[in-house]
């Protein structure tokens, strides 16, 4: 105390002193902090603006939050049919409508596209699934007996 005035080190120990047999860990918690060095204690209570820094320069506090990397959308890719003179085009109507999930009509839109050109998109898909649909276009021309050739390339 000086001059009849308590400063906060004398205030916190009266409170912790008084109370604590009712605080338990918190009046231990309170006892640290009135051990620490004062200006230990008020930066670590202290919530505010800080007042001896300027406002653009100054530290912020708040709430931390996390930042998250931006993820990179996938490379996408472009299935091919190759057109050959072996494989019926119901054949490959039917591997648009049963693999590409195509309408009938869309199918036999790009069958005559792969007939006419010698090459036709079936979709635009990322690698991972237009690796999946060649290789089953692939597997069912093979089981069919067809030499029906699917590709794939970056679109």
């Amino acid at each position: 105390m000086v001059n009849g005035v308590l400063n906060s080190r004398e205030v916190s120990f009266g409170v912790i002193h008084s109370q604590n047999s009712q605080l338990g860990g918190l009046a231990r918690l309170s006892l640290a902090l009135y051990k620490a060095p004062m200006e230990q204690t008020f930066t670590q209570i202290y919530a505010g603006p800080d007042k001896d820094k300027d406002e653009d320069g100054g530290a912020e506090r708040g709430v931390a939050t996390k930042v998250r990397p931006k993820t990179k959308k996938p490379s996408m890719w472009r299935v091919l049919l190759m057109n050959d003179d072996y494989t019926p085009m119901e054949f490959v109507v039917s591997i648009l409508m049963g693999i590409f999930n195509k309408t009938s009509e869309e199918a036999t839109q790009i069958m005559l596209n792969v007939h006419q050109s010698g090459v036709g998109t079936c979709g635009v898909y990322t690698f991972e699934v237009a690796e999946t649909k060649v290789a089953q276009v692939m597997d069912s021309a093979k089981r069919a007996q067809h030499p029906l050739q699917c590709t794939l390339e970056k679109a």
